[in-house]
């Protein structure tokens, strides 16, 4: 336990030495941030304030803002001050908390996109049952199993990366504090609970999403025996945006997760890394505003009161 406790920082992956580039680091992930802040922000506004977005696929959709708020908010501002400040450093209960709040957010974002995809299965499946099943008290009781659920994952996964015993080392290839970074430092054999935890959520990420093919396919197989053409577009509009979501989301992670390890970074291995921890909460909130009627309506709505007002 002992060398343990001598950790008492971690150091980072810096994107650049040289001045000039990290300036350009911290505007583009500046931009970044604040699209994403900016996109997310107005789906909860647009969500929250319109009565006629007061459904089931909406109210998940607003869960799913405050998710990637949450995500990059957690490790993108860290990021962008060490790059002004020109340091790597992160202290050992700041990683800590970064550890935590980031799988919080990342990993409850799946099994919420399974619940949308059942979502989008039974208005389009089961439409008359429709308002029986996806009623305003199961939906809740839903996004607050999963919140809650996430946040036990989280406790548990932080908890057993950080009852391991580091070796000395404190430098790690990423610029974000993450397990499997964490679990490179350990001395051998000290990170075997977390090893079968990590097991265990791979299983369970991997059901969620068999359960997300398995909606789809019931939905298309549906959708194609629609008779009219309209009706067919009408059904498949609702579906593209949260699809390609879903898409981004699980391409970005497998990516990152199952190309072969180096032994020395590399430029591709830093933009996998900023492809799926950062691209993914700024490009949601577009995806859904640019394909979805009603939230492009609402937000042009919303905007225009907000002009209206102040003339």
């Amino acid at each position: 336990m002992s060398n343990r406790t001598t950790v008492t920082e971690f150091l980072l992956l810096g994107f650049s030495d040289v001045r000039e580039l990290q300036v350009l680091h911290f505007v583009g992930f500046l931009v970044m941030y604040l699209v994403a802040l900016t996109g997310n922000l107005l789906i909860i506004t647009a969500v929250a304030l319109n009565h006629h977005l007061h459904t089931p696929m909406y109210f998940f959709l607003m869960n799913m803002s405050f998710l990637d708020l949450g995500s990059i908010s957690t490790i993108v501002p860290k990021s962008m001050t060490n790059s002004l400040m020109s340091t790597r450093s992160i202290s050992y209960y700041g990683c800590v908390a970064q550890v935590f709040f980031f799988l919080f957010f990342a990993t409850t974002e799946l099994p919420l996109l399974t619940i949308m995809a059942y979502d989008r299965y039974i208005a389009i499946c089961q439409p008359l049952h429709y308002e029986t099943v996806m009623n305003r008290r199961v939906c809740v009781q839903m996004a607050a199993g999963i919140w809650i659920s996430g946040v036990l994952n989280s406790a548990l996964h932080t908890g057993n990366t950080f009852e391991i015993i580091f070796c000395g080392d404190n430098e790690m290839d990423q610029f974000f504090c993450e397990i499997p970074q964490l679990l490179k430092l350990a001395c051998y054999d000290s990170y075997i609970g977390e090893t079968g935890a990590i097991v265990v959520s791979v299983c369970f990420a991997l059901s969620c999403f068999v359960l997300i093919v398995v909606s789809y396919v019931l939905i298309f197989k549906t959708v194609l025996r629609i008779p009219s053409e309209q009706g067919r577009h009408k059904a498949f509009s609702t579906c593209i945006p949260h699809l390609t979501v879903v898409s981004l989301f699980v391409s970005t992670a497998s990516f990152a997760y199952i190309k072969p390890t180096s032994s020395s970074i590399s430029g591709l291995d830093l933009l996998v890394a900023v492809l799926y921890s950062v691209v993914p909460p700024m490009m949601n909130p577009i995806i859904y505003s640019m394909r979805n009627r009603e939230i492009k309506a609402a937000l042009r709505k919303m905007i225009g009161s907000r002009l209206y007002s102040k003339k």
